[in-house]
């Protein structure tokens, strides 16, 4: 098994400790090509390996003992089958006589998560022979297939294991591994590994066809295109193929904050990156109102922009090759089951034609980019939103930045300011939770160029467990920390007012002293009191280990800053 998945692609397993499941940790840890990484929990494994698969775009091993250990997985398998993340979990089982019986650690493992997994099946018994081996082979070949066809995505193969587990010789497996001709054996095993049918990983084509296929859609001066978040395989051949769809449509691009557009600012003129505080003005929401929207992917975050296009209803088309339903507004909407490039070969030839439209969208963007970005110079306070437009001016080129859900996010969303950064930013946004967020960065950050993470207090806590992997963690991690002892995102919504409950059961501040808990995972700790020292701080950036620079923020000053001032940059802007 462990040799066939080599073949395929397969470079890391992730390894939970456990008994019936022994047979599987000895055969990946002793694979001379697959890094090995024993991780205690399992929750945290799940997203770690969630993580690296996340960066590297193939499928991450993730195996566990029986019983209760494969459970710990489900949330990752969810957000796996949402973001579409290539895992093949491995759960190991009591065979078929030691369950409903009373035996130990034995739980009805069959389609243990639901209808999340591309495929799921149960193998045989181990046995040793010459056509169980090829059964072995082959349904390993398929299980890779499925993890990356036609949507990344997870597999679960759950083991059933007779004792012995310890790796005791075996006369009649000795017997076959004398003559077993391993390059015989093998050679249907061919790599495998998704290029450019993952989502979001879209390229523009080099040339067009002769013969101008006839598009989809009706094409309108009023128009605009949408670029929700996305972690392509390739980020710049994904900002060169909305650049030139905006170049040849001549419509502005609103780029959600978790986009890499924002930081390939400079292949793309039409780029709009206020557009949440734009249409905070009613009188500038009314005239932008458009004819047709084209959207690559996802929706973006932003509520006002949801609200917005949910009140006005302009013919959608949505550009997207997975087959995914992506109309939570369910508006006027047509899905386009192909890639970017395939679309643009149904497009006429760029014209350079004056559109006002766009024109007007690009003069209001200059005003209140550069209203909120002399704001943020301004501001000496630590205010927590500070720290996603800090980032976005100081980060060295291309880190990869892991965004946590809840507040993180939407303060990317509102202050990320465009450049050409080439920044790479990672989110876990296909079930929006906070379950393993520390875990799947160090995940995104393992062998990789030195990376962030910006997060809460509540959203780090939830997954500090994830610091136990400091051990087997290649390369570095540096946390920024908004530390606003609870759950900020909470006081932008209704509940806000209602206290009590509102306080102690939904921002639920847990009062942590960082530098002690971080003290006790012995993880590098540093309080940060102004945003100089911030600014040393991030660039350049450590080479190894695991780093938390904590900012201590009024959570409560913080929404009412967020209150007062939103609508306030496109406030006193007339067209």
């Amino acid at each position: 098994m462990a040799e066939t998945l080599y073949r395929l692609g397969l470079t890391t397993a992730i390894v939970c400790p456990g008994s019936r499941s022994a047979p599987l940790a000895i055969a990946f840890a002793n694979h001379p090509h697959i890094e090995a990484i024993p991780v205690l929990d399992e929750r945290s494994a799940s997203f770690f390996a969630l993580g690296i698969a996340r960066q590297s775009h193939r499928p991450v091993v993730l195996l566990c003992t029986s019983g209760t250990a494969g459970a710990n997985f489900y949330p990752a398998v969810i957000e796996a089958k949402e973001s579409g993340v290539p895992l093949i979990i491995l759960t190991a089982d009591r065979p078929p006589e030691l369950r409903d019986c009373n035996a130990g650690q034995a739980i009805d493992q069959h389609k243990l998560y639901g209808s999340f997994p591309n495929w799921q099946t149960e193998l045989a018994i181990p046995a040793v022979e010459q056509s169980m081996l090829a059964y072995l082979r082959q349904t390993i070949m398929h299980a890779w297939g499925k993890a990356l066809y036609p949507v990344p995505g997870v597999v679960h193969l759950n083991l059933p294991f007779r004792e012995p587990l310890a790796p005791i010789p075996q006369p009649q497996a000795q017997a076959i591994a004398a003559s077993f001709d391993t390059e015989a054996f093998f050679a249907s095993v061919m790599p495998l590994v998704a290029v450019s049918g993952q989502r979001s990983a879209v390229a523009v084509s080099g040339q067009r066809s002769a013969v101008s296929k006839p598009s989809p859609i009706d094409l309108a001066p009023r128009g605009l295109i949408l670029a929700g978040g996305a972690q392509p395989q390739s980020p710049e051949d994904y900002c060169c193929a909305i650049a030139h769809l905006s170049k040849t449509l001549g419509y502005p691009v609103l780029a959600e904050g978790l986009s890499p557009l924002r930081n390939y600012a400079v292949l793309n003129p039409n780029l709009i990156t206020t557009y949440d505080l734009i249409l905070r003005n009613s009188v500038l929401a009314e005239k932008l109102v458009p004819e047709t929207v084209i959207r690559v992917g996802e929706m973006p975050t932003s509520k006002q922009l949801r609200t917005w296009l949910e009140k006005t209803q302009p013919r959608q088309w949505v550009i997207d090759p997975d087959g995914r339903n992506l109309d939570p507004l369910h508006g006027n909407t047509t899905h386009l089951r192909m890639s970017i490039a395939a679309f643009l070969e149904t497009l006429p030839q760029p014209a350079e034609t004056p559109n006002a439209y766009r024109h007007l969208w690009c003069a209001i963007e200059a005003k209140v980019r550069q209203t909120l970005d002399q704001t943020m110079c301004e501001t000496d306070t630590l205010f927590e939103g500070k720290a996603a437009w800090l980032l976005s001016q100081v980060l060295p080129k291309r880190t990869p930045l892991f965004i946590n859900s809840s507040m993180p996010v939407r303060d990317v969303e509102y202050f990320w300011a465009p450049g050409d950064s080439r920044v790479q930013p990672f989110f876990n946004r296909g079930a929006n939770g906070i379950d393993g967020t520390l875990s799947t960065a160090l995940g995104i950050a393992h062998r990789q160029q030195s990376s962030i993470m910006l997060t809460g207090d509540l959203a780090l806590l939830h997954d500090t467990n994830g610091f136990l992997l400091r051990n087997h963690f290649a390369g570095h991690l540096t946390i920024v920390l908004i530390n606003n002892n609870g759950g900020g995102i909470f006081e932008m919504l209704p509940i806000a007012p209602f206290d009590p409950p509102f306080e102690a059961f939904f921002a639920t501040p847990q009062a942590i002293d960082f530098a002690k808990l971080c003290a006790t995972y012995d993880v590098a700790y540093e309080h940060v009191t102004n945003w100089q020292q911030l600014e040393q701080r991030l660039n350049p950036l450590p080479t190894k280990g695991i780093r938390v620079l904590e900012l201590r923020t009024d959570r409560k000053a913080d929404a009412q800053w967020r209150q007062q001032h939103l609508g306030a940059f496109a406030a006193n802007i007339s067209i």
